[in-house]
C-alpha cells in the first residue's frame, strides 16, 4: 500500500522535472536566438553607418571585420580606438575612426570619422552623446545637416589654422546658445585628420583578410 501511495508523488516529481528541463531549454533557446538577432541588428546598423561614409560600391572587402586597434588618447580621445579599413582590390580606400570627443558639454561624444587615402573626409557621424536636447543635439544627422559640413574637408581645406568655429575665428558654424559642442567636435575631427596624416600609411599594412588586428601606434 505504501508503494502504491508513493507512485503519484514520484510521477508528479518526474513531471515537474520534465517541465523544468523543458522550460530551461526553451529559455536558453530563446536567449540564444535573441542574442543572435541583437548581434545581427547591431552589425547591420554598423554596416549602414560605415557604408554611409564609405559607399559599398567603392570597396570590396568586409569593412566591418577588417580593422585595427590603435592608441593615441591625445588625438583620438580614448585609450584605444578601433579603425575600420575599406579596401578595393587590396588597395586602401578609406579608414573609419571610432574617435571620441572627451570634452563635450554634457560628456563624451562618440564619432565615426571617415578619412580617404587622399586625406579628405568621407564624412562624420555622431554615434552617441548626452548633449542638451534642442541645443547640442543638433550634431545628430536626424536633427540637422551641420554634421554633413565635414564632407570633403581636409587639413588644407580649410587650412589647419581655420579648423575652429566661426566664433573663434575659424570656418565652422556653431549653434545659437551652444558653442562648446561644435567646438569640441571640430577639434576632434581635426585631430583625427592629424593622426591619419602622421600614421595613415601604417594602418593598411597587410593583415589576414577579414580579421581584426591590435596595432598600437605611438602617441602624438
Amino acid at each position: 500500500m505504501a508503494r502504491l501511495s508513493r507512485q503519484p508523488v514520484i510521477a508528479a516529481a518526474l513531471l515537474l522535472a520534465l517541465f523544468a528541463v523543458a522550460g530551461t531549454t526553451l529559455v536558453a533557446l530563446t536567449e540564444q536566438q535573441t542574442r543572435e538577432r541583437i548581434a545581427d541588428n547591431q552589425l547591420q546598423a554598423l554596416l549602414g553607418s560605415l557604408h554611409a561614409l564609405v559607399p559599398a560600391e567603392t570597396i570590396d572587402n568586409d569593412i566591418a571585420n577588417d580593422s585595427v586597434t590603435v592608441s593615441d588618447p591625445t588625438r583620438l580621445g580614448g585609450a584605444e580606438t578601433l579603425v575600420y579599413l575599406g579596401r578595393k582590390a587590396g588597395r586602401p580606400v578609406a579608414a573609419v575612426f571610432t574617435s571620441m570627443v572627451p570634452d563635450g558639454y554634457s560628456g563624451p561624444i562618440r564619432l565615426l570619422v571617415a578619412v580617404r587615402t587622399d586625406g579628405t573626409l568621407g564624412g562624420v557621424r555622431v554615434v552617441s552623446h548626452k548633449e542638451t536636447p534642442g541645443l547640442g543635439d543638433k550634431i545628430e544627422e536626424r536633427k540637422g545637416d551641420w554634421i554633413h559640413g565635414f564632407l570633403g574637408k581636409s587639413l588644407t581645406n580649410p587650412g589647419i589654422e581655420r579648423w575652429k568655429v566661426k566664433r573663434d575665428g575659424g570656418d565652422f558654424d556653431q549653434f545659437t546658445g551652444a558653442t562648446i559642442t561644435p567646438r569640441s567636435i571640430v577639434k576632434a575631427v581635426k585631430n583625427t585628420l592629424l593622426y591619419y596624416r602622421d600614421h595613415g600609411d601604417g594602418l593598411f599594412r597587410p593583415a589576414p583578410r577579414g580579421t581584426q588586428t591590435d596595432r598600437r601606434e605611438p602617441h602624438g
